[in-house]
């Protein structure tokens, strides 16, 4: 884990840094940080390109939650490295495609870059899409009994703040998974054992559910997106464990135990 020593207060620019893994590498971070996003103090938002210049200026490096629309990022990056900007590290995905555009992008800056894919996240279960489903009772995905190596998001936030801060990271692209691969329905009985409320697991056809993502007002494109990577859990496709945690960190992954004991359902 990085000392952060000799980094500079606010020479890391921070993308989507209210998000999930944003202010997760903000508080790890600390003074060296520059939060931006809508809501910050240092405003950033994709579809307003003249807000990118002002929060890049006197920043070296940037963790880069990139936006749905490829061409934005490949805009963002030549002012990026323009505006002095070094070292570039990028929240991907497990399964990005070869020749992925936002890769692309962050590989062809002629800066430092590294990539993470990480697996799904474990916070998605009480921060994000599976949240208010399990707080209801029931969780409906079409990811059958396939089991998937879900990642905390404190393990990807201290591999970003790690290769944003120290050497050694430059060109590599660090597959990230947890310790263990496990079924929806066993994670949800986890979940219950640590709340004693009863949670229902459905398996549901892939149409249903990103019929359902639509309805709840997500783009097509994301709505499929998920869908497609769900059914990938339940093909097994998405089962094998990856070793980039242990690479950068020198340690194991935290466990599904381990984000039960820090998440809200503790």
């Amino acid at each position: 884990m990085s000392t952060l020593s000799g980094i500079k207060s606010s020479t890391v620019l921070v993308l989507g840094a209210t998000g999930k893994t944003g202010r997760r590498v903000t508080e790890l971070l600390g003074q060296a940080a520059r939060p931006a996003s809508r809501s910050s103090a240092t405003k950033f938002d994709w579809a307003d390109p003249d807000t990118w210049e002002p929060a890049l200026s006197g920043t070296t490096a940037v963790y880069v939650v990139p936006p749905e629309n490829p061409a934005l990022l490949a805009d963002f990056v030549p002012l990026a490295v323009k505006s002095g900007v070094t070292r570039l590290v990028l929240l991907s995905m497990r399964g990005a495609p070869d020749g992925d555009p936002f890769e692309a992008a962050i590989k062809d800056s002629g800066v430092e870059w590294t990539i993470l894919r990480p697996t799904w996240f474990m916070q998605n279960f009480d921060e994000d899409m599976f949240a208010a489903p399990v707080q209801h009772g029931e969780l409906a995905v079409p990811a059958g009994q396939g089991i998937h190596p879900f990642i905390d998001v404190v393990d990807v936030a201290e591999v970003a703040v790690t290769a944003l801060t120290e050497p050694g990271h430059a060109g590599q692209t660090y597959e990230l998974s947890g310790p263990e691969s496990l079924s929806f329905p066993e994670m949800l009985a986890r979940i219950v054992a640590v709340t004693g409320n009863p949670v229902l697991y459905t398996d549901v056809a892939p149409e249903e559910f990103a019929a359902t993502l639509r309805g709840l007002g997500y783009p097509d494109e994301i709505a499929d997106l998920v869908t497609m990577l769900l059914v990938r859990v339940r093909t097994g496709a998405e089962s094998h464990l990856s070793d980039g945690v242990q690479r950068v960190l020198g340690r194991e992954p935290r466990t599904f135990a381990d984000y039960l004991g820090s998440s809200s359902f503790a």
